[in-house]
C-alpha cells in the first residue's frame, strides 16, 4: 500500500487509525475492537451525515470502546481498537468487498461514499484498514515468538432493532471455522446462567463476511470468540463495567477449562 496516499487522507490533526490499551498485558487474551471508534478523517468532512447520524449504530459499535477498556483492566489484556468509523472503511470486512465502504447503511444513504474512485478506496485502505490489521498481526507475531498462548476476542455490539425488527438477544457468541473450543465454552457458560437471552451465531452468523477473526485465528488454529452485546445494555459506563464484571471471570474459566 502507498504510504503517501495514507498521508494525503489523514492530517497531523487527525487521530491515529489504531489505539492500543495495556499493550503488554500479561493475560492470554488479546481484545480487538473493529468498530470501536466513530472518527472521520478531516479530509472527508462528515461523509455528508449529521452529528446525530454519526452517533448512531451505523457509524460504530456503541459501547465497545468503554467495554474494551474495562475488560483490558480486569483481564490484564491488551486491547487493540480502531478509532475511525466503520463508514470510512469497515475493518471487519475484506477491504476489496463492496460493502467495506458502504453507500447505504441500515437504509441511511452515505453521500460521502458514493462515486468513489479506486484511488479513493485505496487511500482509505492504506490509512485506516491496513494499519489496524497490521497492529493485530504484529502483536500476535510478538506473542508467538515469545511463546505466549493467545486467545483472540473480538468485541462487538448490535442495535436493538434493525430495519424495524426487534432483536431479543442480550448477548451473542459468533463462531465458525478454526478452533471453536473457547467460543463454544463461552456460549455454554452464558446459556447456563439462565438469566440472559443468548444468541448462538445470533444476531449475526460468522460467515464469509467477517474478516478479522477468520484472518488472524482460523488458519493458525488460534482459540477465539466474537461477542455481540445489545447496545441499549451497553450505553453507559456503569453498564460497560457490569458486562466486564460478568465476562472477565467467564473468559478466565473457559480458558482454564480448555487448558
Amino acid at each position: 500500500m502507498n504510504s503517501h496516499k495514507s498521508q494525503m487522507l489523514l492530517s497531523a490533526d487527525d487521530p491515529p487509525p489504531v489505539s492500543v490499551i495495556n499493550p503488554r498485558g500479561a493475560s492470554p487474551f488479546l481484545l480487538i475492537g473493529d468498530h470501536a471508534g466513530n472518527a472521520i478523517p478531516s479530509a472527508l468532512g462528515s461523509l455528508g451525515l449529521t452529528e446525530e447520524e454519526l452517533r448512531r449504530h451505523i457509524a460504530w459499535d456503541i459501547g465497545i470502546a468503554g467495554l474494551g477498556k474495562h475488560l483490558s483492566a480486569s483481564l490484564d489484556a491488551a486491547f487493540i481498537h480502531q478509532n475511525y468509523s466503520r463508514l470510512v472503511i469497515d475493518c471487519n470486512r475484506d477491504p476489496r468487498a463492496p460493502d467495506a465502504i458502504p453507500s447505504v447503511s441500515d437504509e441511511t444513504p452515505i453521500p460521502g461514499n458514493c462515486g468513489l474512485t479506486e484511488a479513493d478506496r485505496e487511500a482509505r485502505v492504506s490509512a485506516v484498514h491496513l494499519p489496524y490489521q497490521s497492529a493485530i498481526a504484529a502483536e500476535l507475531a510478538r506473542r508467538d515468538v515469545a511463546g505466549l498462548d493467545t486467545i483472540l476476542v473480538a468485541l462487538h455490539s448490535f442495535t436493538p432493532t434493525m430495519q424495524g425488527a426487534a432483536r431479543p438477544w442480550q448477548i451473542g457468541v459468533l463462531h465458525s471455522g478454526g478452533d471453536t473450543r473457547f467460543a463454544l465454552s463461552i456460549l455454554r457458560r452464558l446459556e447456563a446462567r439462565g438469566d440472559l437471552v443468548v444468541g448462538d451465531n445470533q444476531p449475526y452468523a460468522m460467515d464469509g463476511i467477517d474478516h478479522s477473526i477468520p484472518r488472524h485465528a482460523f488458519a493458525a488454529r488460534r482459540l477465539y470468540a466474537e461477542t455481540e452485546i445489545r447496545q441499549d445494555l451497553l450505553a453507559t459506563d456503569e453498564q460497560q463495567a457490569g458486562w466486564s464484571d460478568l465476562l472477565a471471570p467467564l473468559f478466565r474459566d473457559a480458558a482454564a477449562e480448555i487448558r
